[in-house]
């Protein structure tokens, strides 16, 4: 290419800012090299013809053999494929190939090295950004080439004050821009601005521009721009310009000339429709082969892509996956939760009795919500139970082997007699009608008088339970009458005197309540004291719940247990009756509880203390056996000198009968 090469591209026009030198007509030339490598800005307002003054410019150099790239926000340059054989890259059906960012660098390579026009059609984005980043890139790829190459080449920007705006907001293509203006020049890369909107370009890149258009301009703030860069005068002048005429300032000969440039030639795609039908010219194909070097780009970019979305998709899939086992792990857990609560409430309220009303644990974590419990009905009644049982505690269940425990939830005040039947609160059998009785727990020392709550007194746990049937299933396996005799005997001799004394009450009454027992073995009738000796009994198995807070005695149901119900009752009899002889005064043992009180009364004493003889009103001897004993155990001297009504004669007196033998009598009267 010579430094001389020009294109004509426009002719000499009279009026205001003609070329006197120049008669009206005459060419006007630009030189090709100022106009590849230099920097322009052709402005004017919409139909004033800078868009065609752009496309004859175009025109001329891809006659000469120069290649360009516009970047066309309007589609409106692909008319220039009815002449020649220019790539139309963008992403409509107009377009020859559709490409994205990764096509720059091949965009880049086929501009400078294979000399191929493009038309970068970036007005089918959808997205703004996309088209951004596709610009961005093909101008880096532009930009760093050329400082190889040293190749002149011209980039044509439409609406370029969408890019480099004088407002600022300028994003990373308009800085790439305003760069290739500042230094592309010296590496051979050229760019041409073109806007409608002078006003709203960055002034630093207007008067940085090696030559400018100026076409007819009419908006106030737009011919104050052209005052301040060519005058006054051609700030008036500018607005009375005709269609394709403007003034060209040049910097290669310093001059400002009014010329009128040439028509396009080839297809106005940008020209407003009129009302004659649209003819679309037959555009130029260019070569298959670059077309296909382009797809393959295309096509490697839409498998990266399909596999992306795959990938995506299954994330998509597994996400959700998770999400749906996080729900169930949730739900398990809820399920697992309400599992645990369910069991710790049935756990809970059987073990209450023996942990003075407050269960495993009072404070609400262990246990179902208020809630859920109400949903329980099978514990309904059982609740309302250990509430009735444990009102009868008052507030001393904080005592109980010296530890303070807090009351259970369910507890509430009320009397003694209120129905605690588990049985009718859906119990399978009774003993888990026993296992879920209430107990209450002992009373402080200090209010019990000289003797305090006993020592040896603990909460029964699971383990105690298991390990009692236990120890009592081994004795059952030796098979032998005496195991069976050693096994509960040993659970008696274990009880605290004064709860071997309710036990005896139980035996004479078959069933009764804890304080009614607790005075009949000689306490006071503070509920709490009485629950506290009740409990041990309990716990040995010795008892069992009996409804409505009342509680029978077992001692025979353990025997016909251990033998599965082989034996008949005489000798059930006979082994309670060895049984109970560790406990039972032998007075009481020679008559059955439900005995007739006179039976009692002709019971005779003889003897003093150990080996004493016991006989009938016949003096017939009932038995050689230890003498009774009173509430402490201890024998019982027989306490003589009161004179019988009838014949005068001393007989003992109620003083040498056991209480047994006394309440009944006291029954008699009743």
């Amino acid at each position: 290419m010579s430094e001389e090469e020009t294109i004509h591209v426009a002719d000499a026009s009279e009026g205001i800012g003609g070329d006197a030198t120049a008669d009206p007509g005459s060419p006007v030339e630009l030189p090709v090299v100022d106009v590849l490598t230099g920097r322009s800005f052709i402005t004017g307002k919409s139909g004033s013809g800078k868009s065609n003054t752009a496309s004859v410019v175009i025109e001329n150099l891809l006659d000469s053999g120069f290649p360009v790239l516009i970047v066309d926000t309007d589609g409106e340059y692909y008319g220039l494929k009815e002449e020649y054989e220019i790539l139309h890259a963008g992403a409509d059906e107009e377009c020859d190939i559709v490409v994205s960012p990764e096509h720059a660098e091949k965009l880049a390579n086929l501009a400078l090295e294979q000399n191929v026009p493009i038309i970068l059609d970036v007005s089918g984005y959808l997205e703004e950004e996309t088209a951004n980043e596709l610009l961005l890139e093909v101008v880096k790829q532009l930009f760093a080439k050329e400082k190889r190459m040293k190749k002149p080449f011209l980039l044509v920007i439409e609406e370029c004050h969408e890019y480099i705006p004088e407002g600022g907001g300028m994003d990373e293509t308009g800085k790439m821009l305003i760069k290739v203006g500042k230094r592309g020049r010296k590496h051979g890369l050229g760019i041409v601005g073109i806007s409608q909107r002078p006003a709203d370009v960055k002034k630093d890149f207007i008067t940085q521009c090696d030559w400018l258009c100026w076409h007819r301009l009419t908006w106030d703030n737009d011919t104050k721009v052209v005052g301040r860069i060519l005058g006054s005068k051609y700030a008036s002048a500018v607005e009375d310009l005709g269609d394709g005429e403007a003034f060209l300032m040049t910097d290669w000969d310093e001059s400002i000339r009014r010329i009128q440039f040439h028509r396009k030639e080839t297809f106005d795609a940008g020209a407003t429709p009129g009302l004659d039908d649209f003819e679309r010219p037959e555009l130029k194909s260019v070569s298959s082969d670059l077309v296909g070097e382009l797809q393959s780009i295309s096509d490697e970019e839409e498998r990266r892509e399909s596999e992306i979305a795959d990938l995506r998709q299954e994330l998509e899939r597994k996400d959700q996956r998770i999400a749906d086992l996080e729900r169930e792990l949730e739900e398990a857990k809820d399920l697992s939760n309400m599992a645990d609560q369910f069991a710790q409430a049935l756990l809970g309220k059987a073990e209450a009795p023996y942990r003075s009303g407050g269960g495993p644990s009072s404070t609400g974590a262990e246990r179902p919500d208020a809630d859920d419990a109400a949903d329980q009905s099978v514990l309904k009644s059982y609740d309302e139970a250990v509430a009735a049982t444990e009102a009868t505690e008052g507030n001393a269940g904080e005592a109980d082997s010296g530890t303070a425990t807090e009351p259970d939830a369910s507890a509430a005040d009320g009397g003694d007699e209120i129905d605690a039947d588990a049985d009718a609160a859906g119990a399978d059998t009774a003993d888990t009608a026993d296992a879920n009785a209430a107990d209450a727990p002992s009373a402080d020392p200090a209010t019990e008088g000289e003797a305090g709550p006993p020592d040896d007194v603990d909460p029964v746990t699971r383990d105690d339970v298991a390990e009692s049937a236990l120890r009592f299933d081994d004795a059952i396996e030796l098979g032998t009458r005496e195991a069976v005799i050693e096994e509960l005997r040993s659970r008696i001799e274990a009880l605290p005197e004064l709860s071997r004394g309710m036990l005896r009450h139980y035996r004479r009454e078959g069933a009764s309540d804890p304080v009614a027992a607790h005075i009949d073995a000689g306490g006071d009738g503070d509920s709490g004291h009485a629950y506290s000796r009740h409990r041990p009994v309990r716990r040995a198995g010795l008892i069992r719940h009996a409804g409505r807070g009342h509680y029978a005695y077992a001692v025979p149901d353990l025997v016909r247990e251990a033998y599965a119900d082989r034996l008949d009752e005489a000798q059930v009899d006979e082994i309670v009756r060895a049984v109970e002889s560790v406990f039972v005064p032998p007075a009481e043992l020679s008559y059955p509880a439900d005995a007739d009180p006179s039976e009692v009364d002709d019971v005779e004493v003889t003897g003093d203390g150990d080996g004493a003889t016991f006989a009938d009103a016949d003096g017939a001897v009932t038995g050689d056996e230890e003498a009774p004993a009173d509430r402490d155990g201890t024998a019982t001297d027989v306490e003589a000198g009161e004179t019988d009504e009838a014949d005068g004669t001393e007989t003992p007196t109620d003083a040498g009968l056991s209480d047994a033998a006394r309440r009944f009598a006291e029954r008699s009267d009743r």
